[in-house]
């Protein structure tokens, strides 16, 4: 014959274990989702420099230089970067980018300072406005004002990549 207080406390312990289910829960939510905005918050810029690389290998350099926040040639060029010094940087007597691939993406400030490698030339480094998406050179080497969860990440997908891992002056 079953006792009269045989059950008690049995609702707490309920109560408990789905306490700390959704705690639990919540927790991992919570990391997923900040490794996730982490990973693609500057997707967009680095989504633009990909595609500047893109018509830079198809010859579609007009194109390519609308990207700079200008239009065509004749129509409107840059005032700071005229469509002929755009040309010696990136045009078919520049060194040919055969191949370009985002490395890493760097949020400072309203822009994204963004490493390519582009094969045969070189790694270059691309500051994307991120409101505009217009392309332009960074104005520094790395944010001066550093990012510590930038680095962490940086870091830990250059040691799974098997890269070595820039100092932090570069």
């Amino acid at each position: 014959m079953a006792g009269y207080l045989d059950h008690y406390g049995a609702g707490e312990e309920r109560r408990e274990k789905i306490t700390r289910r959704i705690v639990i829960i919540a927790v991992v939510v919570l990391a997923v989702g900040g490794i996730g905005y982490a990973a693609l918050k500057d997707y967009p810029e680095e989504r633009q420099v990909r595609r500047f690389f893109d018509l830079l290998r198809s010859h579609n350099y007009q194109e390519a230089y609308t990207l700079w926040g200008c239009t065509t040639p004749d129509a409107r060029p840059c005032h700071d970067y005229p469509y002929t010094d755009f040309m010696k940087d990136w045009g078919p007597d520049a060194a040919p980018v055969n191949r370009s691939e985002v490395l890493d993406g760097e949020s400072c400030g309203s822009g994204v300072i963004v490493d390519v490698d582009a094969g045969q030339a070189g790694e270059k480094k691309l500051w994307v406005e991120r409101e505009s998406h217009f392309l332009g050179f960074p104005p520094f080497e790395r944010c001066p004002q550093g990012n510590r969860i930038h680095d962490f990440f940086r870091n830990i997908r250059f040691r799974l990549q098997g890269r070595p891992i820039p100092s932090s002056g570069s």
